[in-house]
């Protein structure tokens, strides 16, 4: 009976946050403590074990609050945190982020609670992060991709008008780039100070060779060098021709065939391979560019997407309607034939 009280106990220790308004209210509520939320799914086995492990941290650290948030149940706040793959951690002090762990490592998860817990209110790479691993991360963003920009905001919703113009001029030269929201992470935003020696926002990145801010970018464009500085890509409208004719049935879809990131592409992935036809794959998260522009492309707001032909049939409802109709196989076996 006291063993059951006691886990009982441990269990209500891991907290939940079930909308947007209740997220809000733990973080207000427990500002003044390190809150460790984990981004969860129902679907995704790892992340049942990761919350297992959550029930235990909570016991030997009293003073942290955990809580658990279902990532597709509550999507307004896993977008606004850019999260994009369960299981991921996200680490609050003040009510501000200042770490975040993605997927299923619970010694990794164990060692950074005990860090933040011990230190005081400063964001992880200000203070208490080793400047040896900060540096080694650093250096892993900015080779990411060949043309990498650290702004504020995202391409899409620069917060910055610094940001905004050197968006506006990279894409105005159809230059391929990745970003980084150095908001999202108060360690990067931070550390590429100094590990790059500049001091200011938006950063340019080429190969992992700082290129400099707005300013140089202006000059460079000026000079007619951007270009040839930088990677240069067919127009969108070309590259979303090609992928989508990459392959007779082609799904673009959160993660791969062998790791669906979202409930719905898990999904879509187990009717596909239930009609053993072949298939390809595009996995949207590792490609901004791709994400937002297929959605105009085809007029399709959602994700998976199903191709045919490089024809579009639909997202996750209208593949299990052809399939409860008897229409989904013929039309893969006509695509494939």
């Amino acid at each position: 009976m006291a063993a059951g009280a006691a886990a009982a106990v441990a269990a209500a220790a891991v907290l939940e946050a079930d909308s947007a308004r209740r997220f809000q209210e733990l973080l207000s509520l427990k500002a003044k403590s390190l809150l460790v939320v984990h981004f969860w799914a129902p679907w995704a086995p790892q992340c049942a074990q990761m919350n297992d492990v959550m029930v235990e941290l909570a016991k030997e650290h009293a003073q942290v609050s955990f809580v658990k948030l279902e990532a597709e149940a509550v999507p307004e706040v896993s977008e606004k945190y850019g999260i994009s793959s369960v299981p991921t951690f996200l680490f609050f002090k003040n009510s501000q982020k200042i770490d975040q762990l993605d997927g299923a490592h619970a010694p990794e998860l164990a060692k950074k609670v005990e860090r933040h817990a011990a230190s005081g209110s400063f964001p992880l790479g200000v203070d208490e992060s080793p400047k040896e691993a900060l540096n080694a991360r650093l250096k892993k963003l900015t080779h990411a991709a060949p043309c990498m920009l650290f702004m504020k905001g995202t391409p899409q919703e620069p917060r910055c008008g610094f940001s905004k113009q050197i968006v506006e001029i990279l894409q105005k030269h159809n230059i391929q780039f990745s970003s980084f929201d150095i908001f999202s992470d108060e360690a990067v935003r931070q550390g590429l100070k100094s590990f790059s020696n500049w001091p200011t926002y938006p950063q340019l990145y080429v190969s992992g060779e700082l290129i400099g801010g707005l300013d140089i970018v202006k000059e460079l464009e000026a000079s007619e060098e951007l270009e040839t500085i930088c990677l240069k890509v067919p127009k969108l409208e070309e590259r979303l021709k090609v992928l989508t004719n990459k392959a007779p049935v082609m799904l673009f879809m959160k993660g791969n065939k062998q790791e669906a990131k979202c409930g719905f592409s898990r999904q879509i992935l187990e009717i596909l391979n239930g009609t053993g036809v072949d298939y390809e794959t595009f996995d949207i998260l590792g490609d901004e560019e791709v994400r937002q522009g297929l959605k105009s492309f085809s007029n399709w707001p959602t994700y998976p997407q199903l191709y045919v032909k490089g024809e579009l049939v639909g997202g996750l409802d209208i593949v299990k309607e052809l399939k409860e109709n008897g229409e989904l196989l013929p039309l893969l076996q006509g695509a494939s034939a």
